[in-house]
C-alpha cells in the first residue's frame, strides 16, 4: 500500500502526488478511450460520446463524495481535518450513480443521443473504471475490510493512511478493495459479452444494475469500514441496502424496457 507515489520537492516545499489521484486519472482517461470504441460499434459519433462520458464521470465522482460526507457529517463536522480523506477516497459509488443517472438523461437529451444505447456502453465502462479505481482504494487504505486469517489477507502499515481514512494498522484484513477490483472485471467481461448479443437497447444497462447490486450487496460483508454509513448499524450498510433494492428494479425496469422495445419494433 503506498497512499504517496512520490514526492517532489519544490521551492523549499514537498509536493506530494497521491496514488489514489493518479489512479483516478488513468481510470479517467480510460474510461473516455473505451466508450469512444465501443460507441463506433453503436453508430454513435465517438466526439459526443467522450463529451457524454465526460460530464457524466464527473458528475458521478461529485455525487460519490458528496454522499460519503452525508453518510458521516456528523463526524466531517466534529473533525475538518476528516475531509482530507474524502480526497483520497473514491467516495460511495451509489452516490456518484444517483449523480451520474439525471445528469445522463439530460446530456443525451441535448445532444440529441440515443439514450439507451449510450447507457449500453457506459455500463461496461463503469466496472471497468471499478476495478481501476478499487486499485487506488486499496493504495490509499480506505473501504479496507474486516479482520481475517485467510492466506491472502493484507495488513496496513502506513500512518498517512490511518491518518487520512482511518484503516485499522497491524491487523489482517480483508484485502476487500481488490475482491471488489477483481468484480468489477468480471462484470465488465459478462457484460461485453451481452452488448454482442443483447436483443433491444438498455438490456446491457440493466443487467449492470442487477449484476452489480447483487455482487456488491455480497462483498459488503467483507467490509470493516464504517464511514459508508448503515440503516441497520453492524447488519445492513447504506450501499448493501441500495443494491439489494437495485436488483428489484433492475429486473422490473429490465422486462419494462423489454416490453417497450417490442413494441416500437412491432410499430409500423
Amino acid at each position: 500500500m503506498y497512499p504517496i507515489l512520490f514526492t517532489i520537492p519544490v521551492l523549499g516545499h514537498t509536493f506530494e502526488l497521491p496514488t489514489y489521484g493518479v489512479l483516478l486519472a488513468l481510470t479517467f482517461l480510460g474510461i473516455l478511450k473505451l466508450s469512444a470504441v465501443l460507441a463506433r460499434r453503436d453508430g454513435i459519433d465517438a466526439r459526443d460520446m467522450v463529451d457524454f462520458s465526460f460530464t457524466v464521470f464527473l458528475a458521478g465522482l461529485v455525487g460519490a463524495k458528496l454522499l460519503l460526507v452525508l453518510l458521516d457529517w456528523r463526524d466531517f463536522l466534529a473533525n475538518p481535518a476528516h475531509l482530507l480523506s474524502v480526497l483520497r477516497s473514491a467516495g460511495v459509488f451509489y452516490g456518484g450513480l444517483l449523480a451520474a443517472i439525471p445528469t445522463a438523461i439530460w446530456f443525451a437529451r441535448r445532444r440529441g443521443l440515443p439514450f439507451w444505447k449510450v447507457a449500453d456502453v457506459t455500463a461496461i465502462c463503469i466496472p471497468l473504471g471499478l476495478a481501476m479505481g478499487r486499485l487506488g482504494c486499496f493504495s490509499s487504505g480506505c473501504c479496507y475490510g474486516k479482520p481475517s486469517t485467510l492466506p491472502w489477507a493484507v495488513t496496513f502499515t502506513s500512518e498517512i493512511a490511518h491518518a487520512t481514512t482511518r484503516v485499522p494498522l497491524g491487523i489482517s484484513l480483508h484485502p476487500t478493495q481488490l475482491y471488489m477490483s477483481l468484480n468489477g472485471l468480471i462484470l465488465a467481461a459478462v457484460l461485453f459479452a451481452l452488448h454482442g448479443r443483447k436483443k433491444f437497447d438498455g438490456q446491457v444497462f440493466f443487467w449492470f444494475i442487477i449484476l452489480y447490486g447483487a455482487t456488491r450487496s455480497f462483498w459488503e460483508l467483507f467490509r470493516g469500514d464504517t464511514i459508508r454509513g448503515f440503516l441497520i448499524q453492524d447488519l445492513l450498510s447504506t450501499s448493501q441496502t441500495i443494491g439489494l433494492v437495485s436488483v428489484v428494479f433492475g429486473f422490473a425496469f429490465l422486462h419494462w424496457r423489454k416490453r417497450q422495445a417490442a413494441a416500437s419494433a412491432s410499430t409500423p
